[in-house]
């Protein structure tokens, strides 16, 4: 039987993969596919990249050849339309009718919200940056296998502007916080089912950091710091606890434990969508 194979969409324009590159981060869909091949090690992972002009992208029948699809996230607002959004959009709108299931983190559960017919806003309370805080299980999200291993209430790694505003028919919310409402939520579409997340499961501490660095004057701007001295203390000790999560005296100061230090707890959503979605959507198709 051929080796599995999964479809990584970036989410970002190609000055987007840029600038964080220059932050010291790497194209977000590089690191989800490094992700995927430690949960897979025999797949072959794809990246496609429907923000860019020109880009070559799967249609249906490519997309029903892959047995998993994961959106990144991304610096663009969907709410924003335009030629670096319709696109993915569509492709979205497209996978849903192979019934290929989908993953999507920040950027790509809004995504697939937007195109399964809910909407997306600018938070009005605010930016999350960094982690967030206190992510607790809805009644529908207790027991769902998307957080298999999960506690009911975790911290997890996020950066994000925007949230879902208005739930998509037949989509279920299955985590919540005080800064979003939808911090995990399942859709289902024409036969396909989608997971999201509103943070990222598949980043790093040294992603995160990495960010930090990138929006730094922002985040001044937002009150989240004082000065850019204090950006960079704070992404270096972020950056060293990815190197040293057992770095008590650090975890403390930060406020984090297992929920985003141990890599097994931090991305198990991802984990348990390649084994409760990916590889019985695989073996229900004859492809193993």
């Amino acid at each position: 039987m051929p080796a599995p194979r999964l479809l990584v969409i970036e989410g970002n324009t190609s000055d987007g993969r840029a600038l964080l590159k220059a932050a010291g981060g790497e194209a977000p869909s590089e690191g989800y596919a490094n992700l995927l091949r430690e949960f897979l090690p025999q797949a072959t992972i794809d990246i496609c990249y429907p923000a860019d002009p020109g880009a070559n992208l799967p249609d249906a029948s490519g997309l029903e050849s892959y047995d998993g699809i994961a959106i990144t996230g991304s610096a663009l607002h969907v709410y924003d339309r335009g030629p670096h959004i319709e696109p993915q959009i569509e492709l979205t709108r497209a996978a849903f009718e192979t019934s290929t299931p989908l993953f999507g983190s920040c950027w790509g559960l809004q995504v697939i919200t937007t195109a399964a017919g809910g909407s997306v806003r600018r938070n009005p309370r605010g930016r999350e940056i960094g982690f967030g805080r206190r992510i607790r299980l809805t009644t529908s999200g207790r027991g769902h296998p998307i957080f298999a291993g999960k506690d009911e209430v975790f911290d997890a790694v996020t950066i994000h502007l925007d949230e879902v505003e208005t739930l998509a028919p037949n989509q279920r919310v299955l985590a919540m916080n005080a800064v979003s409402g939808v911090q995990a939520a399942e859709i289902k579409v024409n036969g396909c089912t989608a997971w999201g997340v509103q943070y990222h499961p598949e980043y790093t501490l040294a992603d995160i950091a990495a960010s930090f660095r990138r929006h730094g004057k922002r985040l001044i701007e937002e009150r989240f710091f004082n000065d850019n001295d204090e950006v960079l203390d704070y992404s270096a000790d972020v950056a060293a606890l990815n190197e040293k999560p057992h770095d008590k005296p650090l975890a403390w100061k930060l406020g984090l434990d297992a929920t985003v230090l141990d890599k097994n707890v931090r991305t198990r959503e991802v984990r348990n969508w390649i084994h409760h979605q990916v590889l019985p959507t695989r073996s229900r198709r004859g492809r193993e």
